[in-house]
């Protein structure tokens, strides 16, 4: 019997091939996966990465509810026209603390992943205020709204400590702290010093305008933080694999 005839038995035999295949994906699935239960971390440690502050944390639960992630992703690849338009390809660390990650490759509006710092909160509250106003040819939705929709401290003791049930490095500190830090980011005024210190010089800056801490706020924060944790320009090619 030659190989040909051997194959084609398996090919007409159903229950043969599925547990050939069966056998070919847990071998090959066993291979992959086994080594990572050895390794201590699988994602390479990246200085200046920090977990968001409160205010942070709230807007990025806004980008989320209001659906952003479905026009635009937060992965940069690492492709020449990628990173000439978006800037350096994205790292593994710079998600680490996503839960769940934005990567993906929907791009009805731009890649979001290095936005943090490249427009001016005004412009920010401009576009989500009135998006074609700023861009012509937009096709987003105005979110206007979030600038009348206060913040309020309730539930963010409760989503630090559920960041850190997932593996997110909340301190105690900043846990007793985070009702405080959600205010003071947003507040050039407040005694702020404890928020920087817990989260690396956290920007702290009336980012929406308006005389109350809001959705606006919470949104912006996150944006302008987003791709600007970390330094590149001090990293060298092997650093940044």
């Amino acid at each position: 019997m030659s190989l040909f005839d051997k194959h084609k038995k398996v090919e007409t035999n159903a229950s043969l091939l599925l547990v050939l295949s069966f056998l070919v994906v847990a071998i090959g699935g066993t291979v992959e996966i086994a080594p990572l239960f050895y390794l201590d971390n699988t994602i390479e440690k990246v200085e200046g990465m920090r977990p968001y502050t409160p205010l942070e944390l709230k807007g990025r639960d806004v980008y989320i509810r209001e659906g952003c992630y479905v026009c635009h992703s937060q992965m940069i690849r690492p492709l020449r026209d990628e990173v000439e338009r978006y800037g350096h390809y994205s790292l593994a660390a710079e998600s680490q603390y996503d839960h769940p990650f934005q990567w993906g490759s929907k791009r009805t509006g731009p890649d979001l992943a290095r936005v943090g710092g490249r427009y001016s909160d005004k412009w920010h509250v401009d576009h989500l205020t009135d998006p074609r106003a700023v861009v012509p040819v937009s096709i987003m939705p105005p979110y206007a709204f979030l600038k009348d929709k206060k913040i309020t401290e309730q539930d963010v003791v409760a989503l630090l400590k559920t960041h850190r049930m997932v593996g997110v490095p909340y301190t105690d500190d900043m846990i007793q702290n985070a009702e405080a830090d959600l205010f003071a980011q947003a507040d050039p005024d407040s005694d702020y010093d404890g928020l920087q210190e817990r989260y690396n010089d956290a920007t702290v800056r009336n980012f929406d305008g308006q005389p109350e801490v809001t959705e606006m706020d919470a949104l912006i924060a996150y944006l302008q933080v987003l791709g600007t944790m970390v330094d590149f320009s001090t990293f060298t090619p092997d650093e940044s694999r």
